[in-house]
């Protein structure tokens, strides 16, 4: 009885897809992150202790005494 133990070893180089897409999805992570946390969608806020808030409260008339 024979045993055939080859090892075989194939390494071809590869055309880089997935560093660049690597790269591509690091700058995009990159530019949300800026817009949500330093760009425009960071909501800016020119005074964070200062909460204005108007209150209409209801004039309540004097009510008549009922009549009998």
């Amino acid at each position: 009885m024979t045993d055939h133990r080859d090892t075989v070893v194939v390494s071809d180089g590869g055309s880089g897809a997935g560093a660049v897409l690597g790269v591509i999805v690091l700058v995009l992570m990159l530019a949300i992150g800026w817009y949500l946390f330093l760009g425009p969608g960071a909501g800016q806020s020119s005074k964070p202790g200062d909460i204005n808030v108007d209150v209409n409260l209801p004039t309540l008339a004097p009510t008549a005494p009922a009549s009998s």
